[in-house]
């Protein structure tokens, strides 16, 4: 049985990983699974994108839509017009989403209306804000997804909410984490670790990219005025984003402590992360990772569709004001910030529990739904 796993931007690479370890673990057993590799093409750059799947130990994928950059509208289309012309060329059993980018959405369209069944893992997250494109993303393809793959009792929740029968539901864990655990004893330091003389405990990581936060040269600044402030003259390590990088050419004072680096690949990211004081972010996939890492992050934003990393991690919704910053660094350099524990499943067995799941709903349904 051929399934496609559909891979379209950076965020999709590590939420993948486990789930093709896992099928090929089933298929060297003898399961009956295959899958297609799909990557649409949604963010491909050789260095970054080229750096993930080597060192998560992705193949190379069977099919490359190379969509390209766009507006949402444009990506959105481009995706659904390369990836029917590839279901009608040759079909397959299943179509299986991850996460909330263009790519979700738009391949999850087209292979329901090819009367391809999907799935979704990481199905069920909500933040409540429609101004996200991500959240968009989530709700529309979890209107028409057939079996979720769920990370938490929150996610659980927000599908029943939804009408989503239990039948439909498989709370397996997070293949975010899978990723992580996989390659603990692989992360390293970055090449300018030596040259900023950077010790564990000893700096901060900053990531910004929500429109909110940095399409404005104004926002952005005080934002950084507030960070360089609150954090005491420690490193702060920014791994500027493209959208960020746009803004941050109009700013002409940046705090002294402020060090702008290209993005990083995984491995050396997440060494940052795990050996940094606290991250400060806008991002919701690295709240998972501060979460089992133990390390302290701040949210700049008003919600998150991962409240779990709030409720038990070491997460804080911080919010965009900059004034608020100062209260939790203050905190944090107090020794009074949550310790915070590790949820339920994200224990990295996620990807081989959602092959299980896709065995056996697929070898009870009949082709086409």
């Amino acid at each position: 049985m051929l399934i496609d796993i559909i891979a379209g931007a950076r965020p999709n690479f590590m939420k993948i990983a486990p789930i093709i370890r896992a099928l090929q673990a089933r298929a060297a057993a003898g399961g009956p699974l295959r899958y297609r590799l799909v990557h649409t093409g949604q963010h491909y750059d050789a260095r970054l994108s080229g750096d993930f799947f080597v060192q998560l130990g992705i193949p190379a994928p069977d099919v490359n839509l190379e969509v390209g950059s766009g507006t949402q509208a444009e990506q959105t289309a481009a995706i659904m017009i390369g990836y029917e012309r590839l279901l009608l060329a040759a079909p397959s059993r299943l179509c299986l989403v991850v996460g909330d980018v263009t790519s979700t959405m738009a391949c999850a369209i087209a292979a329901q209306k090819l009367c391809v069944p999907v799935a979704h893992v990481e199905g069920g997250i909500r933040s409540g804000d429609w101004t996200m494109p991500e959240e968009i993303n989530r709700m529309v393809t979890d209107a028409i997804t057939n079996w979720f793959f769920t990370t938490s009792a929150f996610a659980n929740a927000n599908l029943r909410k939804a009408g989503v029968g239990e039948e439909r539901i498989f709370f397996v864990g997070n293949t975010m984490i899978d990723s992580l655990l996989a390659n603990l004893d692989r992360l390293q330091p970055p090449p300018f670790w030596d040259a900023l003389e950077l010790q564990p405990g000893g700096y901060f990581v900053v990531t910004l990219h929500r429109p909110a936060n940095v399409d404005g040269s104004g926002s952005l600044a005080r934002l950084l005025a507030a960070i360089g402030a609150g954090t005491r003259g420690l490193p702060v390590i920014f791994p500027v984003h493209p959208r960020t990088a746009k803004t941050l050419r109009d700013l002409a004072d940046l705090p002294a402590n402020l060090h702008l680096v290209e993005p990083q690949s995984y491995l050396e990211f997440n060494y940052l992360v795990k050996h940094a004081k606290a991250v400060i972010t806008d991002s919701g996939g690295i709240t998972e990772e501060t979460t089992v890492l133990g390390v302290p992050c701040m949210t700049l934003r008003d919600s998150t569709e991962r409240p779990e990393t709030v409720s038990i991690g070491t997460n804080a919704l911080i919010g965009t004001d900059p004034a608020k910053l100062a209260p939790a660094l203050d905190r944090l350099f107090a020794g009074d910030w949550q310790r915070g524990a590790v949820p339920e499943l994200w224990d990295g067995r996620a990807g081989e529990r959602i092959v299980a799941e896709i065995e056996r709903v697929l070898g009870s349904a009949p082709p086409g739904r």
